[in-house]
Parts: structure tokens; C-alpha cells; sequence
């Protein structure tokens, strides 16, 4: 490498050759729109090696302040079109989104009539604990079919002021719990700041990049590649990550604490000149689209005292970094069987140990 490659990539205010490109000219409301809109050019699902299903786990669907008390949204996650309400008990409920009778999406123009979903086509009034149809408005019978469970019941859990679906191919009970943040509702931190994208790509190339430690140098143009103290548990990961940054004071050191909780729930602990919590909650939409939400909490008294600038900077790299990845998952394919280097980092033993998130574990 030419010494003028070296300074680009050990400079972090240098943004990487290989992905400023597409990034140079994005701003403001062009760079917001970007991040959501679709990548119409990518390759098939087949033909990038996308076909390896989803894994099993709790994932975020909305924001608890997005669904109100008696309302009804229409979701699409996992493949699936559904229908998630609150009832007027508060708690989250959330079936498969079409009715037994003629087919209609309850998600759209459905309504809550005490704790049932009722359909807009017919008022068929569904039990979301049960998956049965309880009431029918105009009919002296319930048709015996629809008495016994008769569409998907989703588990549903409410932390960290997001609710949780529980994904499992085979409708699997929950095998782990959503880990509780104590930050995200302690009332000395802010309110999320909340940063959205759709990534079209799988979930399990995103969930590598965790460990692979070659890319930061020449993605995200870390001084040198960070070494991590990494954590194996029976469902969740995590590591230490300690990197020096390149500044114009010159290069600093960095730490940052990640961990996570089945494919869904991943948050980052970053501390040092600003103590930040990242919840990033991760959900596949299809086989080739996951949606992201990175949602950011400081203490109140850091974000709105003398370093309030320091901190919104570190919000602003993170957000910046995860733009740099997302140039490369847009159109990335999954190799099952990688070429792998010795700088590359514990890729081999990430993939056998994210393979137990597979009901068929045809990803290991």
C-alpha cells in the first residue's frame, strides 16, 4: 500500500475511497432519503445466496408510541402481512393479517372492539390471545372452524419502549426473553433520537460485520484494526471493541461495549468523551430487506451541557458509519463458503455459533 493509501485509510476524517463515492453528495433530506429508498438494480435473492431463510428470535415491529390504545396498524416483517393492535386493556396483540371468512387484510380499516380485532369487510371479531373468532355480528353460529385456532397468534413483549414479535419458522415458543436496557427508561436520559433505514440485503451478512474486524480500516477508516475482548453466550454475543480513531488532535482511544440478544436486538454501549446507548433494532422484512432503527439515549445532563456539540457528533459518525456499510449490503451476496484470512477475524466461528438461530441450520 502507497503511503498516500495508508494516510486515506488511517484518517477518519477521510472518508473511504471505496464508498464515498455514492456518499459524497448526500445531504440533508437527499441523505435521509437514500437510506430508505429501494435499491431497484440488485441482483435476485437466488442469484446472491439469500434463500437461506430467517433466523429465529424477538424483533422490534414498532416504537410502543406508535401504537395507541384501540388502534390497528398493518405490518409486513418476516415475509408475512400482519395485523397489530393495541386493545382497550393496553396490551399489544398481533395475528396473521387475513380474515378466515373472505380474505380481507384486518390491517387496513380493521378496528379494536374491546380487546378483538374486528374485520373491515365482514366485523368478524378475532381474540388475538387465541387465535379464534369470537363474534360474529350478523350470524346465530360460528362456523366450528373458526371456534378452534384458526390463524397465527404472534408472542408479543413490550421493553426498551419497543414491542417485540417472536419469529420462529415452525411457531416455536419464545426460547430466550428480550434483554431490558435500564437506560431506555430511565427518566435521566433523553427521549430516543431515532434514525431510520432499509437495508436490501440479509440479515446474517449485517450480523457479521460484527466481526470483521479487517473492513473498519478500509470502510470506516479506523486507525488501525480494533482489537475486541468477545463474549459467547447460549443466545447472545458481545464484545469489547477498543480502536484508535484518527482526529485532528490525532488518533484517541476509542471503546465501545456491543452486545446482543438473538439476530433482533443488538445495543452498543460507547463510553469515554460521551456516554451514549445505541438500541438497534433489527427486523427482516423479506429475505433481501431488513429495516433498521438506531435509536440513541444520552444523559440529560451530557446532552444538554458543555459537550451537548461532542455528543451529537458521535451520533452523527455512528449514523455516517452504518451509511458506509449499507453501500456494500445493498447488493451483497452471502458466500457459504468464504475464502477467509488470517486478519480477518472469528468469521468461521461467528457463522457455527449464529447458526443455531436457523430452525434447519442451513446457514452453519
Amino acid at each position: 500500500m502507497s503511503n498516500t493509501e495508508t494516510s486515506a485509510a488511517t484518517d477518519a476524517r477521510t472518508p473511504p475511497v471505496a464508498v464515498w463515492q455514492i456518499l459524497e453528495k448526500l445531504r440533508g433530506q437527499d441523505l435521509a432519503d437514500w437510506r430508505l429508498a429501494e435499491v431497484k438494480d440488485r441482483a435476485s435473492v437466488k442469484q446472491r445466496n439469500l434463500d437461506i431463510g430467517i433466523p429465529f428470535g424477538w424483533y422490534p415491529v414498532l416504537l410502543s408510541s406508535e401504537l395507541a390504545v384501540g388502534e390497528v396498524k398493518p405490518l409486513r416483517y418476516f415475509s408475512e402481512d400482519l395485523a397489530i393492535w393495541r386493545g382497550e386493556d393496553g396490551k399489544v396483540r398481533m395475528l396473521d393479517a387475513y380474515c378466515k371468512h373472505l380474505g380481507a387484510h384486518m390491517g387496513h380499516g380493521g378496528k379494536v372492539h374491546g380487546n378483538l380485532l374486528e374485520c373491515p369487510f365482514h366485523a368478524w371479531r378475532y381474540d388475538g390471545d387465541e387465535a379464534v373468532v369470537k363474534d360474529i355480528p350478523y350470524a346465530r353460529n360460528i362456523p366450528p372452524q373458526v371456534k378452534r385456532k384458526c390463524t397465527r397468534n404472534w408472542h408479543i413483549t413490550e421493553a426498551n419502549r419497543f414491542i417485540w414479535a417472536w419469529y420462529h419458522p415452525q411457531d416455536v415458543a419464545p426460547l430466550f426473553e428480550v434483554a431490558v436496557l435500564p437506560e431506555a427508561s430511565d427518566p435521566d436520559w433523553t427521549d430516543y433520537e431515532v434514525h431510520e433505514w432499509n437495508v436490501w440485503g440479509s440479515i446474517q451478512n449485517m450480523a457479521e460485520n460484527g466481526v470483521d474486524v479487517a473492513h473498519f480500516r478500509f470502510i470506516h477508516g479506523t486507525a488501525n484494526v480494533p482489537l475486541g475482548e468477545l463474549r459467547w453466550g447460549e443466545w447472545g454475543r458481545g464484545a469489547d471493541v477498543k480502536a484508535k480513531m484518527g482526529t485532528p488532535w490525532g488518533e484517541v482511544d476509542g471503546c465501545i461495549s456491543y452486545d446482543t440478544m438473538g439476530p433482533g436486538q443488538s445495543w452498543t454501549r460507547f463510553t469515554g468523551i460521551s456516554e451514549t446507548l445505541l438500541v438497534a433494532c433489527i427486523a427482516p422484512v423479506e429475505l433481501d430487506h431488513v429495516h433498521v432503527r438506531f435509536c440513541f439515549t444520552q444523559p440529560k445532563a451530557q446532552a444538554e451541557g458543555e459537550r451537548a456539540g461532542v455528543a451529537r457528533a458521535i451520533i452523527r459518525d455512528i449514523c455516517k458509519q452504518f451509511d458506509q456499510d449499507k453501500v456494500v449490503w445493498d447488493r451483497q451476496k452471502f458466500e457459504p463458503n468464504p475464502i477467509i484470512c488470517d486478519g480477518d477475524g472469528p468469521i468461521p466461528q461467528f457463522r457455527k455459533y449464529y447458526a443455531r438461530y436457523y430452525a434447519d441450520q442451513t446457514a452453519a
